[in-house]
């Protein structure tokens, strides 16, 4: 079977474009939802099985950083990551927590900033399992969306009266959609137009 090496670079670009994207979108709606609490609720737990804010945030950093230093040359998961840590209450300072946030997407953002279309298919090792670069994004994409998504859920239940929708509002579909079809069909990114309040779906 031949394949076309353009097609295949055209594909891998919009691939990266997209995936770029997209986790540029989750850490938006982290943010955005991390903002709208009181400090103090970052440290809550809904439950004693659950994990808070903070917690959630310690995992996905100290995931970031374990998987994306040296990524080309070292295995994902780091001799001296302490991954059962992350779960523990250690951080008890939104400054530190933000701080800490902000080390593990520099870490992964330089990692993704580094890698190129000829590059994704290029075997790197998480736990001695080989994955493609394209796959280890995948499966990074997949993981930091679950987390965002309880992020949002959790603050959601916080301010359940002064919550502001990051998504389309209750009883506005209609006029988003009439919107977004009054405008000329192209191909876009969905993200590319999202305001601080709309984005792909209602999260329930």
């Amino acid at each position: 079977m031949l394949i076309n090496k353009k097609s295949n670079m055209n594909f891998q670009t919009s691939y990266l474009n997209g995936v770029k994207s997209l986790f540029k979108y989750y850490r938006s709606l982290a943010e955005k939802s991390i903002a709208q609490v009181e400090p103090e609720q970052l440290f809550l737990r809904p439950s004693e099985e659950s994990n808070s804010i903070a917690i959630i945030i310690q995992h996905m950093a100290g995931n970031m950083i374990s998987r994306w230093t040296d990524f080309l040359t070292t295995d994902g998961e780091k001799s001296w990551r302490n991954r059962d840590e992350e779960f523990m209450e250690i951080i008890q300072d939104k400054a530190q927590l933000m701080h800490r946030w902000e080390v593990g997407w520099e870490c992964f953002e330089h990692a993704l900033d580094s890698i190129y279309e000829e590059d994704l298919q290029e075997i790197i090792y998480i736990r001695n399992e080989g994955h493609s670069i394209m796959d280890a994004l995948n499966r990074q994409l997949a993981h930091y969306s679950y987390h965002v998504g309880q992020i949002v859920f959790i603050a959601k239940m916080l301010k359940p009266n002064e919550w502001k929708s990051l998504s389309i509002p209750i009883n506005k579909s209609a006029v988003y959609n009439a919107d977004k079809f009054s405008a000329e069909k192209g191909i876009r990114h969905f993200t590319s137009s999202e305001s601080s309040e709309d984005s792909q779906e209602k999260e329930r």
